[in-house]
């Protein structure tokens, strides 16, 4: 796409990946056979206004099934403890699971080490929900580093150790994290989660920043994914702005620049990425 002089090019692999498709997929079907309340554990999906529009319609973001007394509970995509669920299971509450598949796995995978006796790892920002679920898989003693250097070596050294990945890491992270503890561990076992839609948005991402003169990366600042994007392509064009919406644009980025690159993490939707690119399209070509 052009915008006067100024060619504006999209990502090959931008905005909604499987996972928060079928979210969105299940959470309009529990409002079209909800007869009661509709809540969600947490919001849906990391993108602000696709959860207003939610928020709208009915379904109210909750911190705790405790929070919504009746109706249908909805857990969000980047799933839960699994002692969240058994609570919610004991409770009057219809239970929804719209947790992304390839969420489920890394969970599954957390369980799976737990059970085989494995000092567990797991690699992801500390704060973030997936994180706190897979806590909740891999039990008590689980040990959770955002890279290499915050790895216990002393404290793992001589274990069996298996290493389990927040589905929005990049491979260079976790490559890293395996090599460091290559050394010290008696045994390791690497479940590599990382889900393929965030290795495909990535990679686009790193190529287009540098084929560029600047990048715009749309999506939620809560969101992780949109996150590593920004963070990748800042990496490789310093001219990276992340923004939630359009209306963030300003023209003093684009002065004097003649490729403008924009991608979307996986929970912005196509309506936000096509606001963007006509938002850039008249700031460049008016």
């Amino acid at each position: 796409m052009r915008a006067g002089d100024v060619e504006i090019v999209v990502a090959r692999y931008a905005g909604y990946c499987y996972g928060v498709e079928r979210a969105l997929r299940i959470t309009e079907e529990a409002l079209e056979a909800a007869e009661g309340p509709v809540a969600s554990l947490g919001p849906i999906i990391h993108n602000p206004s696709v959860v207003g529009r939610l928020e709208e319609r009915g379904v109210k973001v909750v911190a705790s099934a405790g929070e919504a007394a009746t109706g249908t509970l909805i857990v969000r995509t980047h799933g839960v403890p699994p002692e969240v669920v058994e609570g919610a299971r004991t409770t009057d509450l219809t239970l929804v699971d719209a947790t992304c598949p390839f969420v489920a796995v890394a969970q599954r995978k957390a369980a799976s080490l737990r059970e085989a006796g494995y000092a567990v790892v797991i690699l992801g920002e500390r704060d973030h929900p997936e994180v706190a679920g897979l806590e909740g898989f891999a039990g008590e003693g689980a040990v959770v580093v955002e890279d290499a250097a915050g790895l216990p070596l002393a404290q793992l050294r001589g274990k069996r150790v298996g290493v389990v990945v927040q589905t929005t890491q990049t491979r260079a992270n976790l490559a890293s994290v395996a090599a460091a503890l290559v050394p010290v561990a008696r045994e390791l076992l690497v479940f590599n989660t990382i889900c393929d839609a965030t290795e495909k948005r990535q990679s686009a991402a790193c190529e287009l920043a540098a084929e560029v003169d600047v990048v715009v990366v749309v999506g939620g600042r809560n969101s992780a994914n949109t996150a590593r994007l920004a963070q990748l392509c800042r990496a490789i064009e310093s001219r990276t702005h992340h923004i939630e919406s359009a209306a963030e644009l300003a023209a003093a980025w684009f002065a004097g620049v003649r490729r403008i690159g924009v991608t979307a993490g996986a929970s912005t939707p196509d309506e936000e990425i096509e606001a963007t690119v006509a938002a850039l399209q008249a700031l460049c070509g008016g």
